[in-house]
């Protein structure tokens, strides 16, 4: 399945490891307003989860848990090896991050414990040899 990839995506994963969160999705988006199934969803949902990095790095707490578990929704109908990426590892991490997120109690914006922790564990994209 990875050689069969579009270079589009390893720029995207390249972005998204990098922390270009936007651009990754930019990216991404291109490639799923154009896929069939089953690459588009699995676009959708590391976009979405590129997108929630982003409102993170924006303070936007709440988007960032809802695009969190959306894209990690979306990946789970995936083997755990998928597009050259470990997707289990992908769906773990942002996993955590989303149960960082929830511990904070968004209705009163207390969310000084996360925007002020360096040691938040972003995801990161896994390669791996299909």
């Amino acid at each position: 399945m990875s050689e069969t990839m579009p270079p589009e995506y390893w720029q995207g994963v390249e972005q998204f490891n990098s922390g270009q969160f936007y651009a990754c999705h930019d990216t991404l988006e291109a490639l799923w307003i154009e896929a069939s199934e089953p690459e588009k969803t699995f676009y959708q949902g590391i976009l979405q989860i590129a997108v929630a990095l982003y409102h993170m790095g924006n303070r936007n707490w709440r988007g960032a848990a809802i695009l969190l578990g959306e894209g990690s929704n979306r990946l789970r109908r995936y083997p755990s090896s998928y597009g050259g990426i470990d997707v289990d590892e992908l769906r773990n991490q942002s996993a955590v991050l989303l149960q960082e997120i929830q511990l904070i109690d968004l209705d009163k914006n207390n969310t000084d414990n996360l925007s002020n922790n360096p040691a938040l564990p972003l995801p990161k994209i896994v390669l791996i040899d299909d």
